[in-house]
């Protein structure tokens, strides 16, 4: 199977020319006003025009209406659609069905117990990106927190499912991640900034080169 690194939380055309630069797979755009990395829909229009064709367009989506994932599509022609919230199963197939577009669903991970969830969602869903759970706090984003989960829990993970491996990562860890887990798709949003929202080229580049260097992709 392939492997793929995402940045995700991309908001200037700056970070975005680093990302691509450095060998991105995919691209994320955060649709959430309450997130630092939120994008408006102009905003979001023209990064992914700059990113077509050169790597996969994801728009990050929480607990939407049909409405905002309408405006999302028309505005990005996004790849993927990433749903980040409480979307149930039942949900998320209505979403793929419904816009024609593949779906990614994130599920919060904090003990082997939360492995349970997984399969509903995995038969729903095309991918599964399995974040940390958020804090307990009513400020806490649903993502995006910079925080990790117990890797070793996904030893009792079922080697079907397709996921991708969040939260936490950065490029001091990223290659210890991806040797515990066997993880062959990671993605990072905090752990590539300098200050909350505010992507650092340089972090990207090396979290991208400690990936590759991971998998034994460098210079592909």
């Amino acid at each position: 199977m392939d492997t793929l690194i995402k940045i995700c939380g991309i908001s200037t055309p700056e970070t975005l020319d680093a990302a691509l630069n450095a060998g991105a797979d995919l691209v994320g755009f955060v649709r959430y006003s309450r997130s630092p990395r939120h994008v408006e829909l102009d905003q979001g229009r023209a990064l992914s025009r700059q990113a077509k064709g050169r790597a996969q367009r994801v728009v990050l989506l929480v607990d939407p209406q049909d409405e905002a994932i309408a405006e999302a599509v028309e505005a990005l022609d996004p790849d993927l659609l990433q749903l980040h919230g409480h979307e149930s199963p039942d949900r998320v197939r209505e979403i793929r069905a419904r816009f024609g577009r593949p779906v990614m669903k994130a599920v919060g991970i904090a003990e082997e117990a939360d492995l349970a969830a997984l399969a509903p969602y995995g038969e729903a869903a095309d991918r599964l990106l399995l974040d940390a759970k958020p804090p307990r706090r009513a400020d806490a984003l649903p993502g995006g927190n910079g925080l990790a989960f117990d890797w070793r829990v996904l030893a009792a993970l079922d080697p079907s499912i397709s996921y991708m491996l969040s939260g936490g990562l950065t490029p001091d860890n990223v290659a210890e991640a991806i040797r515990l887990t066997g993880a062959r798709a990671v993605d990072v949003s905090t752990g590539v900034e300098s200050a909350l929202g505010i992507k650092d080229p340089a972090r990207v580049e090396a979290f991208i080169r400690a990936a590759r260097a991971a998998y034994g992709t460098e210079g592909r």
